[in-house]
């Protein structure tokens, strides 16, 4: 599966808001940070379905955590 240049972008704003360094973003997103290296930094788009799969659920579910956050305060 391919990711797009959208979604490798909504990943890295998502991870520069959290603060985020590769490896924790690798524990959180359950991706070996060599494969999220390799996807920020050598445009490496083509990911396994697994791979694909986890990161989109990821970026889902912390949009979902900011959109809750913000109806909250």
């Amino acid at each position: 599966m391919k990711l797009t240049e959208k979604q490798v972008t909504a990943i890295k704003r998502k991870r520069g808001e959290l603060d985020l360094s590769i490896t924790a973003l690798a524990n959180a997103t359950k991706v070996s940070k060599w494969t999220l290296i390799d996807i920020f930094k050598h445009d490496h788009r083509n990911v396994t379905k697994a791979t694909f799969k986890k990161l989109n659920d990821w970026l889902i579910a912390e949009y979902e955590r900011t959109a809750q956050h913000e109806t909250t305060i």
